[in-house]
């Protein structure tokens, strides 16, 4: 058997951490349920386990040091004068069998370690024996995309808790709080088992024009008293460009006028409408000419907005 240092390959003045981690690192390349089909590597592995048995102890380390135990844990043989040397056959105070890894009072947990290493469940004097690999978790992150992102041939990217990022392409007819898997997204998996998945819900920011309505659109449509009263034809925001609505004549305010397919897009296919609410906007600050005439209209009682069921 090796001088336990040089097995472990730590100096004689190593810490009790190093001498630990130093058997980690052993253990997780050698240990036999990670190399079946090599011997050498079972060899290795019982070698660091014996030594670290002896080095993980402090008072057999001790013993060590001081030449009363070999590099296997055994006793050394004492003549009649009390130091070594010839007489008496030495006994055997641990090791050996590094089958069941057995530990003195306050001696090293191989256990404990083997455990942080390979998730190992293990039953005194038996060999441990690697959990299954596990699925890691899923994890979930919320999406806020555009009304534009919505009707959108592109993906959008979302960064994710794990701090990857991926492009998602959003299905057709996508609605607010709705879900979207990304499969082997989540968390890594354990001891070699399959990642978890993303779940990615889906929210609409707000739009500066637009509001949602399901599958609609609404919009507000600021006009001129000149135009409500003598008609126009004005430019409207859409989500695909502008186009040209046409106002009658004499439109009130609050009418509501409906562009067909260009709203949000539909699970199945095509696409809901806009509809856009004439809001009459009158000049800031007022205008002269505008408060005569609406005086003398006034005096002329040849009008009236509200009927009689609002007397």
């Amino acid at each position: 058997m090796a001088d336990p240092y040089t097995v472990l390959g730590v100096p004689r003045e190593a810490t009790e951490a190093e001498i630990k981690a130093a058997y980690r690192k052993l253990a997780k390349r050698y240990h036999p349920d990670r190399n079946a089909d090599d011997p050498k590597a079972k060899e290795r592995f019982a070698e660091a386990s014996t030594a670290y048995e002896i080095l993980g102890d402090a008072e057999k380390r001790g013993q060590f040091d001081r030449g009363e135990i070999d590099a296997e844990g055994k006793q050394r043989a004492y003549g009649f004068g009390g130091g070594p040397g010839g007489g008496f056959g030495g006994f055997e105070g641990f090791g050996g069998d590094t089958g069941g890894f057995r530990s003195g009072a306050g001696g090293p947990d191989l256990d404990e370690v083997l455990s942080e290493i390979l998730g190992a469940r293990r039953g005194r004097g038996g060999r441990g024996r690697a959990r299954p690999p596990e699925r890691g978790d899923d994890i979930a992150v919320t999406a806020a995309v555009t009304l534009e992102d919505v009707i959108g041939d592109d993906k959008v990217r979302v960064r994710l808790p794990t701090g990857r990022t991926v492009d998602v392409a959003l299905p057709a007819g996508v609605e607010p709080g709705e879900r979207i898997r990304l499969r082997g997204q989540g968390a890594p998996g354990r001891e070699g088992g399959p990642p978890g998945d993303a779940i990615v819900t889906v929210e609409f920011a707000p739009h500066r024009r637009f509001t949602v309505d399901g599958a609609n659109l609404r919009l507000d449509l600021p006009v001129g008293l000149d135009e409500s009263v003598l008609g126009a034809k004005v430019r409207v925001p859409t989500l695909d460009g502008a186009v040209e609505l046409k106002i009658p004549a004499g439109t009130s305010g609050g009418r509501t006028f409906r562009l067909r397919g260009k709203g949000l897009p539909v699970k199945g296919g095509g696409r809901g409408d806009l509809l856009v609410a004439t809001r009459i906007v009158l000049p800031d600050g007022g205008d002269p000419e505008l408060t005569k005439l609406m005086e003398r209209w006034r005096e002329s009682g040849r009008y009236r907005a509200r009927g009689p069921d609002f007397d």
